[in-house]
């Protein structure tokens, strides 16, 4: 029977502990066997998860021993890795034991090197502070999980149950996955990735910056059909000056701001009414519903039509008068 090694840690996330423990349990072969052997192991028999303290009936040694290793995420990411942790999983790496991790677990799976040149995610709000610490992995954190074959990543949160869930497929097939999602009231495969869920909060200016005003007069307007000429013509600028200035303090483009302003007006009308998405599309300063689908599939990583049914506010909210 295949392995599963679950590494709790002192500050262990109970949440991406649990995952791993029901996905894998979950899993039943055909003839209705077990599909896993399912070991929680720890560096100590005690290990602190914050509202309670779990005992781990495994040690370290359970990591020679599983054919799959998991890394729940630990809250505290300025939190050292054991050595004996990464002595553990470099062992197991080379007996060629797969290793996944679960959202900021891949800050224990990247202090171990073995992330090093290759491409990995983990939950948007952390990615940046992975690929500073760890500036020889690939971080991209617009999707729900990476593969690498031995080396697995999942994104925030409910991620990690998309990754176990094709993990599962992975061992075992779609037949098998596909029964453990149900017993999740989980979809096999979820349309689109993390993108969908980061707040796409415009790049600021520097407070008391000259820009502050134009980007104001800009948000109120960014439905119309602006150009750079007219945006520059309010800055006061030559359109060199303006994307010059632009680019120093906000790091991107007017005309490029402006296209993040209409799709975040864009999500907050698809959340919040019940408007076709082409009429959003020309609320929000589309000339195209067609330009529009792909500028948000592009941003937001999934498409208008999904984003809906993912956050739609109740018919209670959506009656607010916000909405109509």
């Amino acid at each position: 029977m295949h392995t599963v090694a679950i590494l709790a840690l002192d500050d262990v996330i109970p949440f991406d502990l649990a995952t791993p423990i029901e996905a894998f349990t979950w899993a039943r072969l055909p003839d209705g066997r077990a599909a896993y052997d399912v070991r929680v192991c720890g560096v100590t028999r005690s290990v602190d998860a914050g509202a309670f303290t779990l005992q781990p009936p495994y040690g370290l040694e359970a990591l020679a021993a599983a054919d799959t290793i998991v890394l729940p995420g630990c809250r505290d990411l300025d939190r050292p890795v054991p050595q004996e942790v990464i002595d553990a999983l470099h062992d197991a790496a080379d007996q060629g034991a797969r290793i996944a991790s679960i959202c900021v677990g891949a800050f224990i799976l990247a202090a171990t090197g073995l992330l090093d040149g290759e491409r990995a995610t983990t939950h948007w709000f952390a990615a940046d502070l992975l690929a500073e610490r760890h500036p020889q992995i690939e971080v991209d954190p617009n999707v729900l999980y990476v593969d690498n074959g031995q080396f697995l990543t999942s994104a925030g949160a409910a991620a990690g149950l998309d990754l176990c869930l094709h993990v599962i497929r992975r061992d075992h097939g779609s037949a098998v996955a596909a029964d453990a999602a149900r017993t999740a009231v989980m979809p096999l495969e979820r349309e689109g990735g993390q993108a969908q869920f980061i707040v796409h909060d415009q790049p600021p200016a520097p407070r008391g910056s000259e820009l502050e005003p134009l980007l104001r007069w800009m948000d109120e307007r960014c439905s119309h059909d602006l150009s750079l000429e007219e945006i520059a013509d309010q800055a006061g600028m030559s359109t060199r000056t303006l994307n010059r200035r632009f680019r120093e303090q906000t790091g991107t483009t007017p005309l490029q701001w402006l296209l993040r302003a209409r799709i975040r007006r864009a999500q907050s009308l698809l959340e919040a009414t019940s408007h076709p998405v082409d009429r959003i599309a020309g609320r929000v300063g589309f000339s195209s519903p067609t330009a529009f689908r792909e500028r948000f599939k592009r941003v937001v990583g999934t498409t208008p039509h999904a984003y809906r049914s993912a956050f739609r506010q109740s018919e209670h909210t959506a009656g607010s008068p916000a909405s109509r």
